[in-house]
């Protein structure tokens, strides 16, 4: 058994354990949900030797007692997990996931058990508290030495830079420099045209990968599209899509008060950009779509991360942030001019009656871009706007069932689909013979509810009229360490409640002072 140490909140270490790794690890009797899109299947016996899928064995049928005569055989030293009836999924990929933040006091450990409790295995940090800071968790996390997420380390654009980059020649040497130190690619924001041109290019032939977020501040001149064509994977939220669809304009309709700096402007205007763009199927609409598709473009549109923006009472008010929310990261959600993302100046029934129209107009988008054979994937942007790491990334498929994806697909876009973007669909993504025993295990169907993936689980009546929870991942495998994802989350609990006695400190909704 390896008992892994991390830093705690007050400076103490906090203790964690994970089962293995074992030499051979069979997981007996679970329901097969590959991750490529099949049907569930089973019961089927998983054999894992040295963290590599070695066998894939159908062991019986429905209704049918097992032979135990004709199943994988345990060899000296192994480890046998009893899944009977459980349900196994290839481990999640959050592919926009911010590893906490100074500003939220959020840890590493607090972060990482949040996310593992909740299935994810593969994060992908589209810049964070610095480079060396990322790549040294990185380090770790692929030594097994600390509970946490395997690590993709995207650098953002420019950081660590001691000028700022003006020239393409000063672009390429970036670029050069952030592969020299082991990055696995670059998180963008944009650039002027010729220095977003010569990065993204020169980013590519070195064969790293690359995010977007298209803000802004630089958007008018240089959209998804341009992105796109110049090498970029996969943007990220929304921002530059409905620019490139633009028909009748170059330029956002603003205000003439706006002020980019003040959070409100900001993310109100924000909630009225889709109408500004083509409408959906129409010839521009179509034709954006499919140089994209032509591209192998790759959408990872982080829906939750906005909801707040179309309904803040539920966003601020869901269950989990009681038990699970630090305060400091409470305190960062409330209204702020300072605080990103905390724009509740005067947010009211107009702003999110736009933005309910901004998610039919943008989801519409991403569904079709899929059923054309587009990849999306999932990503959660935690840490912002009232979504907490792990249970955001859960909200994130169910949102992508209400674009229209079959919960297949979106398992897919989950797993196999965030493998393809990162490079990595040859070693995780989906179970499969080969790869690495990356897994996700739950008790209920994720397919009839995607809620029973949510650490709170979800509520069930049972026959004798007695309300119950059901569900919450119950263990997360990576690399063939076997995690008991609801011991993480009492150790998360356990991290919040000695804050809030520390503090004597209770979560008040906004505006109320007792």
């Amino acid at each position: 058994m390896a008992f892994l140490l991390m830093w705690g909140l007050n400076g103490l270490a906090q203790s964690a354990a994970g089962d293995g790794p074992y030499s051979q690890l069979i997981i007996r009797g679970v329901m097969l949900i590959n991750g490529n899109g099949a049907p569930p299947q089973g019961p089927i016996d998983i054999v894992v030797e040295n963290n590599l899928i070695k066998k894939i064995q159908v062991v019986g049928y429905p209704g049918v007692s097992i032979d135990d005569a004709n199943r994988p055989k345990l060899k000296a030293g192994g480890k046998e997990l009893d899944c009977t009836g459980m349900y196994l999924l290839p481990g999640f990929i959050d592919m926009h996931g911010h590893i906490g933040g100074k500003a939220q006091g959020a840890d590493p450990d607090y972060v990482f058990r949040l996310w593992m409790a909740h299935g994810i295995t593969t994060v992908r940090e589209p810049s964070g508290r610095g480079a060396d800071f990322t790549l040294d968790l990185k380090q770790k996390s692929a030594r097994n030495e600390i509970v946490a997420p395997r690590i993709m380390a995207y650098i953002g654009f420019g950081e660590g830079s001691d000028t700022p980059i003006t020239t393409p020649d000063m672009a390429r040497e970036w670029v050069h420099n952030n592969a020299k130190k082991g990055a696995d690619g670059i998180k963008f924001f944009g650039a002027e045209p010729e220095i977003m041109d010569a990065a993204l290019r020169e980013n590519k032939k070195l064969g790293l990968r690359s995010a977007c977020h298209h803000a802004q501040l630089n958007v008018a001149r240089w959209n998804v599209l341009h992105s796109a064509r110049a090498g970029l994977t996969s943007m990220e939220h929304w921002y530059g899509l409905p620019e490139a669809l633009f028909e009748d304009r170059t330029v956002q309709d603003y205000p003439l008060d706006y002020n980019y700096n003040n959070e409100q402007h900001r993310f109100e205007e924000a909630g009225r950009l889709w109408k500004q763009a083509a409408a959906p199927y129409s010839d521009h609409w179509n034709a954006v779509m499919d140089e994209l598709l032509a591209l192998d473009f790759t959408l990872d549109p982080t829906f939750n991360i906005y909801e707040a923006s179309r309904d803040l009472q539920r966003a601020r008010r869901v269950e989990w942030h009681e038990e699970y929310t630090l305060p400091s990261l409470w305190e960062f959600y409330q209204p702020s001019k300072i605080s990103h993302g905390s724009y509740w100046h005067d947010w009211g029934t107009e702003q999110e009656v736009a933005w309910k129209e901004n998610y039919k107009l943008w989801m519409t988008f991403v569904n079709e871009y899929k059923n054309r054979g587009g990849r999306v994937t999932t990503g959660s942007d935690s840490g912002f706007i009232f979504q907490l790491y792990g249970f955001a990334y859960i909200r994130e498929l169910e949102l992508l069932r209400e674009a229209g994806f079959h919960p297949l697909e979106i398992i897919r876009s989950a797993t196999l689909n965030g493998a393809e973007a990162l490079g990595m669909d040859k070693t995780i993504g989906s179970v499969t013979v080969g790869k690495l025993a990356d897994f996700v295990v739950v008790e209920e169907n994720p397919l009839k509810n995607l809620k029973v993936l949510y650490g709170t689980g979800a509520i069930r009546l049972t026959e004798d009229n007695q309300v119950v929870r059901v569900g919450g991942v119950k263990y997360t495998i990576k690399d063939g360490i076997i995690y008991d994802a609801k011991a993480l989350l009492k150790e998360v609990k356990a991290m919040v409640d000695a804050e809030k006695n520390k503090q004597d400190y209770k979560i008040l909704q906004p505006g109320i002072k007792h």
